[in-house]
């Protein structure tokens, strides 16, 4: 009788499996077409360009005939089908080609950019963190107040301004005229604050909006009025009960912002001359460097599919409803 238990228990426990590995499959099996769509959508997009991509990285006045002899070295002769074939052949490799404007292969120059992004994003991660969850605490606190007021205008202005002008107008102030940072440059810690700030302005908008909503309208529930009717502090009931439950949401965002900061870094990038991802691509676009734009775009890409899926597991794991719901 006791072993049928148990055979009967083993077997359930084999045929429900585990609900977190089945969503990741699940995720990645999802992720597979959206990930060929993209590449499938940058390969048409560059083909339908007009122009020649041996023209631009050559010149005008070249010889026609050196064009195209150069063109069927580079496979570019051939129909736009089996090019796509190939390139999808070989990035399963991890060989995104060779660059046209820099002929290295794309994967290192990548690899070799990557760190700087990751440093500017992680810096822009944790000012947007700091700043963000700070703001819509104190604002949750002092809410209809004058701080509340102040720091959810700020949020919105962050979220409001674009990237390019928070970039400029910054660069401008504290680089050009007060000179307390370099005005482009990556060399340096100092020279990482100012980027960091304008990566970081937006995403702290948005934390600081959430943080606030959520921890407004959890104040609200019955297990805070009986955590202050029990007399404990304020901030106590703050921070041990209702911040717990209000974060859930926040901290999934914020896993899905660092993926963003990570592939979206391109107009910080480019206005301080950081030398990431981002540069790669406007570099990439400028020349119609196919080869180097489509690795770019690939890479952003994963990046942005691996965040989610962090995201998704994260708030599984943050909230049990969720995961005895999976």
């Amino acid at each position: 009788m006791e072993q049928s238990i148990l055979r009967h228990f083993l077997s359930k426990r084999r045929g429900k499996g585990s609900p977190v590995l089945k969503k990741v499959v699940k995720r990645i099996l999802i992720s597979i077409p959206v990930l060929i769509g993209v590449v499938l959508a940058i390969f048409v997009m560059l083909r339908i360009v007009p122009g020649n991509p041996v023209t631009t990285m050559m010149g005008e006045h070249v010889n026609p005939a050196v064009i195209e002899k150069i063109s069927k070295e580079m496979g570019l002769d051939q129909p736009y089908y089996i090019q796509f074939l190939k390139y999808i052949a070989n990035a399963l490799r991890g060989d995104f080609g060779t660059s046209y404007r820099l002929n290295r292969n794309v994967t290192q120059i990548i690899i070799e950019a990557f760190p700087n992004t990751v440093k500017l994003s992680l810096l822009a991660a944790a000012v947007s963190w700091l700043i963000g969850i700070v703001a819509g605490i104190v604002a949750a606190i002092r809410q209809n107040r004058l701080l509340d007021r102040l720091f959810m205008g700020c949020a919105l202005m962050g979220v409001s301004m674009p990237v390019f002008m928070t970039a400029l107008v910054l660069q401008y102030v504290f680089a050009f005229k007060l000179k307390w940072f370099p005005v482009s440059g990556f060399d340096s810690f100092r020279a990482m604050i100012l980027p960091a700030i304008v990566l970081g302005w937006n995403s702290a908008g948005s934390i600081a909006r959430m943080t606030r909503s959520n921890l407004v309208e959890i104040m609200q529930e019955d297990y805070i009025r009986t955590a202050r009717a029990k007399g404990l502090r304020e901030y106590a009931v703050i921070i041990f009960h209702a911040l717990k439950n209000a974060m859930l949401p926040v901290v999934t965002m914020m896993a899905l912002q660092i993926s963003s900061m990570l592939s979206g870094a391109v107009l910080t990038e480019s206005v301080f001359g950081v030398p990431g991802i981002g540069r790669l691509a406007v570099n990439a676009i400028e020349t119609r460097d196919m080869p180097l734009l489509q690795g770019t775009v690939v890479f952003t890409t994963v990046l942005i599919i691996v965040g989610n899926l962090i995201a998704d597991l994260l708030y599984n794991v943050l909230d049990p409803r969720i995961r005895e719901g999976a």
